[in-house]
């Protein structure tokens, strides 16, 4: 967690909460990190982070915005801004759709 808040803060992001949220909790079975943010401003954050090796793809893209969408539904609202974290290499197509969906890539 200490690396995902170093990165923000560099990029002038400061929260003053954050809870990370189990992926058990919302049903997944895939290996990352969720977490819930609250900024200074008040508005609620999504971020993801995401350590793999193999390629992500347009298929993932869709996995991820499912499970966007179960971190809703569990914290009982919508989130401001959609974060993720990618140390593995990302598909061009993969890429333009997260954007297009409002997911700001790191």
């Amino acid at each position: 967690m200490q690396m995902i808040v170093d990165s923000l803060r560099k990029k002038g992001k400061i929260y003053k909460k954050m809870q990370e949220i189990s992926p058990k909790d919302l049903g997944v079975r895939n290996r990352m990190k969720i977490y819930k943010a609250t900024d200074v401003s008040g508005y609620f954050w999504a971020i993801f982070a995401i350590s793999q090796k193999s390629k992500l793809l347009m298929k993932d893209v869709h996995k991820f915005e499912e499970i966007y969408v179960k971190l809703s539904l569990f914290c009982a609202h919508n989130f401001k801004h959609k974060i993720i974290f990618i140390d593995a290499p990302l598909c061009i197509k993969a890429k333009e759709a997260f954007i297009l969906q409002g997911w700001k890539i790191q």
